[in-house]
């Protein structure tokens, strides 16, 4: 990977390290803010077909609705 822009850009060795993280989050939200531009790599596409080839529509055995899922972490968080 080459790079065009000095790397890390001037200023950045400077931050805290919670503002380059936050740095690095405000960067991935502009570079995705065109995800139609973002390409998805292959092996993302092999997975993705893998799972959707796994599930079998009627046997969501396991599966919850949000409702039930939030019942139970309700039901869970209040044990003692």
């Amino acid at each position: 990977m080459s790079h065009k822009t000095p790397f890390p850009p001037p200023g950045f060795d400077e931050l805290s390290i919670e503002e380059q993280v936050e740095y690095a989050g405000d960067l991935w939200d502009y570079v995705t803010s065109q995800p139609d531009q973002v390409p998805t790599p292959e092996w993302h596409k092999k997975i993705l077909a893998e799972r959707l080839a796994k599930y079998r529509p009627g046997e969501e055995d396991g599966w919850k609705t949000w409702e039930e899922f939030e019942q139970e972490r309700d039901r869970e968080s209040s044990r003692p």
